[in-house]
């Protein structure tokens, strides 16, 4: 019995001796491009398969697919040929490598070292894991929750694309191009279901893992710098002149929905968000030439912002000083609760558009804009890192166009002839 077990029993070096390992290449057809075709390298151990781009391109009727090999002696094939050696050379110097540190060694196992995928921060899911790993702990201090959540939704989507289209765990950075975002792109698009807007949000923190590894020189080049995905932002809405008149003054006989109302005008006339009205304490109001500010920093990107304090914001601040049980200048509940709490004073405000908190920081970029405030004042008090997020935000409307047009009107008339 003992000696049946025995012989049963492979042994690392009986594995290493019997298996097959075998390179080869072959060119794609499927790609050619104005009769040029590009190289492909595959390997092939004990029956699994794992292919590549070999990063290399020569006219089809160069190539010897018996010899698997470029034709002839002239320049381009003896450069192609070294390429290809060159690169069997190290395949193989891998699948040694690998071999004595692994029982048992995969075709794709050697193909991932080859690719680079044995350094730190080398693939883009692992890249994705290091990132997350180290958003996580920074949640609740300068980043932001739902800002974390997006990036595990992008990991998520991220891998089941390169399970789809490339058949595979992972992709390596040094593979990572323009037509792998443009790829990925369409599969959130047609796949997933997404619409554009959405797929440029779920584009940025795959941009920004991309990038932060060719700055630490992981890969040459950031395929972002050629690719950019159109966001097609849409118009956003925002709550005019009269409706929030009428939200402002409709009697409540809730105080739950007075709080939330009055919530939501505070943000309208600061253009401050949920999460950073909810961090407000008493220590960020300061006098500034005499009148009173709130300076803080936002929780999603930590970028400092400043308001001055109106008429109407200091009025809601005082009416809940009497209920403060801390140094917060409010006390508010989740932002789901106070969300459905405003839809409700909404629609006894017959509003009908579709309303949340964040509808009161569009409002006040608008509002702003409308009475002449310049955007780039308006970017500095929303805690904008970028002035085209702001051009987002705030929607010129008509009466502010034709306001503009009429001023130019006025100060061209009689100053040329016909």
């Amino acid at each position: 019995m003992h000696n049946s077990l025995t012989t049963n029993f492979v042994t690392k070096k009986d594995w290493i001796m019997r298996s097959t390992f075998k390179v080869l290449f072959y060119v794609n057809g499927s790609k050619e491009k104005n009769g040029i075709v590009p190289i492909m390298g595959r390997v092939t151990i004990n029956g699994s398969v794992a292919q590549f781009s070999c990063k290399q391109s020569i006219h089809k009727d160069l190539w010897d697919a018996k010899g698997n090999r470029a034709k002839g002696k002239s320049k381009e094939s003896r450069d192609i040929n070294l390429a290809l050696d060159n690169i069997k050379a190290q395949i193989i110097k891998h699948y040694q490598r690998i071999s004595d540190r692994e029982a048992f060694v995969t075709a794709e196992m050697v193909r991932n070292a080859y690719q680079g995928f044995g350094t730190e921060y080398e693939t883009l899911l692992r890249a994705f894991d290091k990132e997350n790993e180290a958003f996580a702990k920074r949640v609740g201090k300068d980043r932001s929750l739902s800002t974390y959540q997006k990036y595990l939704t992008v990991r998520k989507y991220l891998a089941e694309f390169i399970k789809v289209h490339y058949k595979r765990t992972d992709i390596a950075m040094n593979e990572l191009t323009e037509d792998f975002i443009r790829d990925y792109c369409l599969y959130l698009r047609n796949d997933v279901g997404l619409a554009q807007s959405s797929v440029w949000i779920y584009s940025i923190p795959l941009k920004h893992i991309v990038t932060t590894a060719h700055y630490n020189g992981k890969i040459a080049r950031n395929p972002f710098a050629q690719y950019k995905v159109d966001p097609d932002h849409k118009e956003r809405g925002f709550l005019t002149e009269d409706e929030l008149q009428a939200f402002t003054t409709i009697e409540l006989n809730n105080p739950d929905l007075e709080l939330a109302r009055d919530l939501f005008v505070f943000g309208c006339w600061t253009g401050i968000s949920f999460i950073d009205i909810k961090n407000l304490t008493t220590e960020n109001i300061t006098m500034l030439g005499g009148s009173p500010w709130i300076v803080s920093k936002r929780q999603k990107t930590g970028v400092p912002f400043q308001i001055k304090l109106m008429d109407i914001p200091m009025q809601i601040i005082k009416r809940y000083e009497p209920y403060r049980i801390s140094n917060n200048l409010f006390n508010i509940g989740s932002h789901d609760t106070i969300n459905k709490r405003i839809k409700e004073v909404a629609k006894l405000c017959g509003i009908e558009k579709r309303t949340s908190f964040h509808l009161s920081r569009h409002t006040f970029a608008v509002l702003a804009l409308n009475y002449g405030m310049p955007i780039e004042s308006v970017s500095k008090i929303l805690g904008h890192t970028n002035i085209t997020t702001t051009q987002i935000y705030a929607k010129v409307t008509n009466t502010k166009l034709e306001h503009d047009i009429s001023m130019f009107e006025d100060r061209v008339s009689g100053r040329f002839a016909i």
